[in-house]
């Protein structure tokens, strides 16, 4: 395949739970067919299923997605859709995992037990009802570019560190009485299969979440009826998506990877690929010096159409498709 598609191309963030008896001989088949029609990407393959988003042109994507539909278990993968005007990821990577996004409660089954979901059309109803408590289940770098209004922001750095989270805040947040409607919300939907499930799982009934994620709600919801507030962040090169699902204004440190509004960017310690007024305290002269000398080799090799081999990954640590 060569790297020349036809814009605009089509990016699709999927996810399916389901039992995988065999994700090392699912693995080959997967990337090969991804690789053959021009894909990239990451997706997860663990025993509770598979996870990802890729990117690459409107057939190639259609035909990896009809392929995926066709593992055990897949035929109603979820997926949500979007468009990029450049290729959003450098390489195609299939990966085996423990879980397919980590939260570190191994009896954890949301197939069995997760929250009800809540159409987009029907989200802003549920969370302005005073009664609902309304929670952010993503990480304070996502929650930094934006959220709704009124949620409740953890403060998490890991998704592993919700559950711990909820432990320690549950009395302060459904008290002693009667027990509010929860509900939640993250970037695609996937995180909030595992954290319903896990309020469910610690006697919480009443568990609610936004089918489809933010993703699907900045789509379909005009935004002259939005509660969304800011930007939506996403683990790849747009970094950051608005309403209609277009890419927004963040870009990404890639000294430290933390998303960077305008106003960061106009940090006297912002540069371009070498720092940002966040890490530039905690980085020394020397290691600037190599992150813009990578910074420089990166866009001559993009110049040329080529990946730099020593190219870094940009999304944060705990990116649901890491």
């Amino acid at each position: 395949m060569t790297d020349c598609f036809v814009e605009p191309l089509s990016v699709a963030a999927l996810y399916r739970f389901t039992p995988f008896t065999d994700c090392t001989a699912m693995r080959a088949p997967l990337e090969a067919i991804c690789r053959e029609h021009g894909v990239r990407g990451t997706l997860l393959l663990a025993p509770e299923g598979i996870n990802g988003t890729i990117a690459g042109p409107r057939s190639g994507i259609a035909s990896v997605v009809a392929y995926i539909r066709e593992l055990p278990g897949c035929a109603e993968l979820d997926v949500k859709w979007s468009n990029a005007d450049a290729m959003p990821f450098l390489r195609m990577k299939v990966r085996l995992k423990r879980e397919i996004v980590t939260m570190g409660e191994p009896k954890l089954d949301p197939t069995a037990s997760a929250g009800t979901y809540v159409e987009a059309e029907d989200w802003n109803a549920l969370i302005s009802d005073p009664d609902t408590i309304v929670i952010d289940t993503r990480n304070d770098y996502e929650v930094s570019v934006g959220t709704f209004a009124g949620a409740i922001n953890p403060n998490t750095a890991s998704f592993r560190d919700f559950p711990g989270w909820f432990r320690n805040a549950r009395a302060e947040l459904l008290g002693s009485g009667r027990q509010p409607r929860v509900a939640m919300f993250c970037t695609g939907g996937i995180r909030c299969e595992k954290s319903t499930a896990f309020l469910k799982q610690e006697g919480v009934d009443d568990v609610h979440h936004l089918k489809g994620g933010i993703l699907t709600y900045l789509e379909v919801v005009p935004e002259e009826e939005s509660l969304w507030r800011g930007e939506c962040f996403v683990f790849d090169e747009r970094v950051a998506i608005g309403h209609g699902l277009v890419r927004g204004t963040h870009e990404l440190c890639r000294a430290c990877r933390r998303p960077l509004s305008k106003q960061d960017q106009a940090s006297p310690h912002y540069e371009a690929g070498a720092s940002c007024g966040a890490c530039h305290a905690m980085r020394s002269d020397d290691q600037r010096a190599s992150y813009r000398e990578r910074h420089r080799q990166e866009a001559l090799a993009l110049e040329h159409g080529r990946t730099h081999i020593g190219h870094v990954r940009t999304e944060p640590a705990d990116d649901p498709t890491a």
